[in-house]
């Protein structure tokens, strides 16, 4: 899959050099070709956005087009840990992977804090754990009620809130807890507080208008309240779910020239859209 430059186009053929570029040479050619494939392939799905003076990535797939999936262990066992390795395990099976991020918090082995189901095996079970706070050491974000579930069926794409989806118990492909939820039925989650100056980097995903799934990246420090209003009043979205904040938001889209690296040594399951 080592493709030429040649043939891709004048504006898609600068987008992956800057890519490779921006990347390094550690990897050489193989990066070069992910990129050239990635940025042809899919050079408008991740795009630049913007909403009430804050900068966003948002990643769009509509429902019925892509393979969307969930990536954790290679096929050692090991898990992948960043994004770079994803695509190399892709593209040995004569795909791309268009864009990646990660799908939400982890321990510091990488796994899934809670419900994690890859190819309809459930690898590892739900967490009904409320957890404790204080001044000193706040909640963590996984467990600020409600938390949620991201679940991928044969109908489609879906986001209920924990309690929920234990209550249904649907027949899913893959499926993803975090939290906490932004949008609940097209209601903010009521725990967020306007003006909050609790502001970081944040990721997330929405199910908005048709099924459509949207995944959005802060470029800017905003807090939980103006992220889920963008997820609600922008995107268009009635339910919506936190995936990670801070240093551990992480990126992949050869179109925009981005493979960011996680501060905490690696990243834990991944969202990666193939084709």
């Amino acid at each position: 899959m080592a493709l030429g430059i040649a043939g891709i186009g004048n504006e898609r053929k600068g987008i992956a050099v800057m890519a490779y570029l921006r990347w390094g040479t550690l990897a050489g050619a193989a990066m070069l070709a992910i990129a050239i494939s990635a940025a042809a392939a899919s050079a408008q799905t991740c795009a630049q956005d913007s909403f009430e003076g804050n900068a966003y990535i948002v990643c769009a797939v509509e429902k019925g087009n892509g393979d969307l999936r969930l990536f954790w262990k290679n096929a050692d066992g090991e898990p992948y840990r960043d994004f770079f390795s994803v695509a190399e395990a892709v593209r040995s099976k004569g795909q791309v992977l268009a864009f990646a991020l990660n799908a939400g918090m982890y321990l510091p082995d990488f796994s899934p804090i809670g419900l994690y189901v890859e190819d309809g095996k459930e690898l590892r079970p739900a967490s009904s754990t409320h957890g404790n706070g204080s001044a000193a050491h706040p909640l963590p974000n996984f467990y600020r009620r409600p938390n949620g579930v991201f679940f991928l069926d044969n109908a489609g794409a879906g986001i209920l809130p924990t309690p929920e989806f234990l209550k249904r118990r649907p027949k899913v492909r893959f499926a993803t807890q975090s939290g906490p939820m932004l949008v609940i039925d097209n209601k903010l989650n009521p725990i967020f507080i306007v003006g909050s100056t609790d502001r970081t980097r944040r990721a997330g995903v929405g199910i908005c208008g048709d099924g459509a799934v949207r995944f959005a990246v802060s470029e800017d420090e905003v807090n939980f309240h103006d992220f889920a209003r963008l997820f609600r009043d922008y995107l268009g979205c009635s339910n919506a779910l936190f995936l990670d904040g801070g240093q551990g938001v992480g990126l992949y889209s050869p179109a925009l020239g981005r493979n960011d690296k996680s501060w905490h040594g690696g990243f834990g399951p991944m969202f990666g859209l193939v084709e």
